[in-house]
């Protein structure tokens, strides 16, 4: 289950660097990122659209759905957290920005089916991004070190 998972994850970091080339939405280079994190008033926006759409599944505390690594009986992911147990860090700004607007099955493709629908229909690009860096204000500076040296470096890839 876990490789299915894996792969399933790789495809969405290799369909996310595809799609958007590494280009923040307003067409800025991402480099070390695009979320601003550490801006009060984005990340104040970001809890209350956070909370509006978003704590529902993945918990007000970020911490997704119980046995979010295996599938439930309809067949679909339970939603994972947000904190750092999760994998959302793993992401560049740009993938976790997509994954958000156009949804995991748009990102996937290939019949991919998630319980998640994408948001761009009903949120702004700057309300996703407040949402995101709401996101990742919440985590540890190590972690936080992390997300932005997986930014560089998808910044850097070919």
């Amino acid at each position: 289950m876990r490789k299915i998972l894996g792969l399933g994850l790789a495809a969405i970091a290799v369909a996310g660097a595809g799609i958007w080339a590494l280009r923040a939405p307003d067409g800025g280079a991402a480099a070390a990122g695009f979320l601003p994190h550490g801006d009060p008033v984005v990340v104040a926006e970001g809890l209350a659209l956070y909370d509006s759409y978003c704590a529902a599944c993945h918990g007000a505390d970020l911490a997704g759905q119980p046995d979010w690594q295996s599938r439930g009986p309809d067949g679909l992911l339970p939603a994972p957290p947000h904190d750092p147990t999760g994998h959302t860090w793993h992401h560049p700004d740009d993938v976790l920005f997509a994954i958000t607007r156009d949804g995991p099955a748009a990102m996937v493709g290939g019949g991919y089916q998630s319980a998640m629908m994408g948001f761009g229909d009903i949120l702004t690009d700057a309300e996703i991004i407040a949402t995101l860096a709401y996101i990742k204000s919440t985590w540890p500076l190590e972690v936080i070190a992390i997300h932005d040296g997986i930014n560089a470096r998808a910044a850097a890839a070919p």
